[in-house]
């Protein structure tokens, strides 16, 4: 899973609006990911044609996206496989030191 499929997935612990996500995603990342409205979109169309969100509301120009059991699922492995991937790091990091 790709760092922005991630966080968009992370930001719908409530349903969200895609500025929503945006915003939210700058704040969780203290600024250090600021998302496009093009890249967004875009991986917010790809996970609706995959299962993994849908469409909450649709008001104005304004979709509001909530995430599926599917969508639940995917982020809890890929927050187990994080977990692994930070155990295993700080487990090493001393051997790259001089």
């Amino acid at each position: 899973m790709t760092e922005t499929a991630f966080y968009i997935l992370l930001s719908l612990t409530e349903p969200r609006h895609g500025y929503g996500i945006i915003k939210h995603v700058q704040d969780i990342t203290d600024n250090r990911i600021n998302l496009g409205s093009v890249t967004v979109y875009g991986t917010l169309t790809k996970m609706q044609r995959n299962s993994i969100i849908v469409v909450f509301a649709n008001e104005k120009r304004k979709k509001t996206y909530k995430i599926t059991e599917i969508g639940k699922q995917l982020i809890k492995q890929e927050i187990e496989r994080l977990k692994e991937l930070h155990s295993n790091a700080l487990r090493y990091e001393g051997d790259f030191n001089d």
